[in-house]
């Protein structure tokens, strides 16, 4: 069973159905703190940005994740949008509401998520993910 939902009443195929299906794949990896995983889906130089600013590299935050620092329960992803700079480039945007503790601090949060996908040996990777 998923703990992450896809709010839209649209339907994706094709590419766009290829990163979203990444992203629910990431945000599952993130809830079952699957480090295998997140490792797989991350880019190497990839980039974590926080609602605070605070920046963190792969190592950092997946670091974080492991260590119980950040927990996450559920993902709803609400409206995806994939955009395609090229056949290897793209950004997903939407706003995601995570539940979770992070920080010592519990809630569910809406974050504006701006995400850079980057198709590597045929996969779509994360590279960046501004909140």
């Amino acid at each position: 069973m998923s703990d992450v939902e896809i709010l839209s009443k649209r339907t994706f195929g094709g590419a766009e159905k290829e990163v979203l299906d990444s992203f629910v794949e990431y945000q599952q990896a993130l809830i079952d703190k699957n480090e295998d995983k997140l490792n797989e889906l991350m880019a190497d130089d990839y980039i974590l940005t926080h609602m605070s600013g605070k920046k963190q590299t792969k190592a950092q935050f997946i670091e974080e994740v492991m260590n119980g620092t950040l927990n996450y329960f559920k993902s709803e992803i609400h409206d995806p949008n994939i955009l395609f700079d090229d056949d290897e480039n793209a950004t997903f945007i939407s706003d995601v509401t995570l539940t979770a503790r992070v920080y010592g601090a519990s809630g569910a949060w809406t974050i504006d998520t701006v995400m850079d996908f980057k198709k590597i040996n045929g996969k779509w990777i994360i590279g960046k993910w501004d909140t």
